[in-house]
């Protein structure tokens, strides 16, 4: 069944929107959160468990020093303030990938609390209260096979993979985010693409996206214009891309307003968002805090950082993102336009890592907001998920800078690299890509060109040099693009004046 919207228009002009944006942060540590079990990415499924992450009778959890220390460091960078005392929980429900029937959690003593992040959408700064960053651990992975969906509905069997059963999260939960208009899907992209940027450069998790290392829910709700009243929420559930966190935003908005103009009732419950087709669907009925049983988890002790460690670690969080930004922007020589650009292709940290790879900042920008950010377009792709390094750009445009690629010729480079078929240097080989510079070749070509077009080789010697581009471009052609352009037009000329 499709769901009936109401345009996005009509829709703001009836009803005020309300965001709400849970991310729930995978640590990089080197093991998990309650055991000693390695967090590899990609192992072989059900071989980094043990007695404590598989919930086995007798086992005994030990809480993980590293991720304590990563959920201050992250709540000091959010402005937050940082418990004296906290315990965890046990959050009480069932699911095939929760393998000890609950989750360790914590509930209404989170380690940071009361914070904010300041995020800037077209030239228009947007507060985003933090209500609360706490520590808990991942489910497991479920695998639905058969069907056509990918859920547990109309799938013949299923699998589950526990090597992610226990690895540490920081659930990042906002207030309500109010006042912002029709930009409020704007809003939602630009905080999870800053939140992103902020945790990568506390060093705290790789923050991919595409491996669901971080990932977001989107809470969202309408109410009449100017009631001042929330309405019924709804929680869109893993959003996996910055920008499907701005699609769903923008698709909750567009259902919610036809439901109720309709004289209709948005139910509470959780929603599936499908990427292909760019709609949510219907989940569960979302539960409340009550439905979850919580209460102390009674093997861990509580949680104390003492002032002292805490005021330490604030002294060597990063550079804030909003005056990092103002700095790249200033030593780069970017205009507001080119650097507002950047930051809404997600792609401020692969330019900048392109630039500490040797490239110029305008270089690393025109490949990366150009070429790239095309094809993540054409594919639906986030940027950064594309294959495609900063040092792979950096070294397409040495090879431009050093003379054995045109412009022309690197775009065949990025082709190569999107099909994974090497580096930029045995995709030159393998293609035969190298600009042609050997006269004997160039030659040869310009005298056909000069044979097959009399008439502007006459031009150019009765003094209309500027008629040699056209013997230019025919002696490109005729190479295939790889000449170098620069020779081609010496040799015309010496040739014809």
């Amino acid at each position: 069944m499709t769901d009936t919207l109401l345009s996005y228009d009509d829709a703001l002009a009836q009803f005020d929107p309300a965001l709400g944006l849970e991310v729930h942060v995978e640590l990089n540590t080197e093991t998990k959160m309650f055991c000693g079990c390695p967090t590899t990415f990609g192992a072989e499924p059900n071989t980094q468990t043990c007695p404590t992450c598989l919930g086995l009778p007798g086992s005994m959890p030990v809480v993980n020093a590293k991720g304590v220390e990563s959920a201050i460091r992250i709540g000091l960078a959010l402005n937050c303030e940082i418990a004296e005392w906290c315990r965890f929980a046990r959050k009480n429900y069932f699911y095939p990938d929760m393998p000890k029937n609950f989750q360790t959690s914590q509930y209404d003593e989170p380690i940071a609390f009361n914070g904010f992040m300041d995020v800037e959408v077209n030239g228009e700064t947007y507060r985003v209260g933090i209500e609360r960053a706490h520590m808990e651990e991942d489910t497991g992975k479920s695998l639905h096979v058969g069907g056509s969906t990918g859920r547990i509905h109309g799938a013949d069997y299923s699998l589950v993979d526990y090597n992610r059963a226990g690895i540490p999260l920081i659930e990042i939960v906002t207030k309500p985010v109010l006042g912002t208009g029709d930009k409020a899907p704007e809003v939602a992209r630009a905080y999870v693409g800053q939140l992103r940027e902020l945790l990568l450069g506390l060093g705290v998790s790789d923050v991919r996206m595409e491996q669901g290392s971080l990932r977001c829910d989107v809470n969202l709700s309408l109410a009449p214009k100017g009631s001042g009243t929330l309405g019924t929420r709804t929680e869109t559930k893993n959003v996996n891309s910055l920008r499907s966190v701005e699609r769903a935003a923008r698709y909750e908005v567009q259902r919610h307003a036809a439901v109720l103009a309709g004289g209709g009732r948005v139910f509470q419950e959780t929603r599936h968002w499908h990427e292909d087709t760019g709609v949510t669907t219907s989940g569960r009925e979302k539960s409340d805090a009550d439905d979850y049983r919580y209460f102390p988890e009674p093997d861990l002790v509580p949680v104390a950082p003492s002032r002292e460690w805490v005021a330490e670690l604030k002294t060597r969080l990063p550079e804030p993102p909003h005056e990092k930004r103002a700095r790249l922007q200033q030593e780069w020589g970017f205009s507001e336009l080119e650097m507002r650009d950047t930051l809404g292709a997600g792609a401020l940290g692969l330019v900048e890592e392109t630039i500490a790879a040797g490239t110029a900042p305008q270089a690393a920008r025109k490949w990366w907001l150009g070429e790239l950010a095309r094809r993540a377009n054409e594919t639906e792709t986030e940027i950064g998920a594309l294959g495609v390094t900063p040092v792979d750009v950096a070294r397409v445009q040495s090879l431009v800078d050093d003379g054995t690629l045109n412009d022309k010729l690197a775009r065949q480079v990025f082709d190569g690299l999107l099909d994974r078929e090497g580096t930029p240097d045995e995709i030159v080989a393998a293609r035969g890509l190298a600009i042609v510079s050997d006269d004997g070749a160039l030659s040869a070509a310009v005298d056909n060109a000069i044979a097959a077009n009399p008439d502007v080789a006459d031009k150019i010697r009765d003094g209309k040099v500027a008629a040699a581009g056209a013997l230019i471009g025919a002696v490109m052609k005729e190479m295939r693009g790889q000449a170098d352009a620069n020779r081609v037009r010496e040799l015309v000329l010496e040739r014809l004046t």
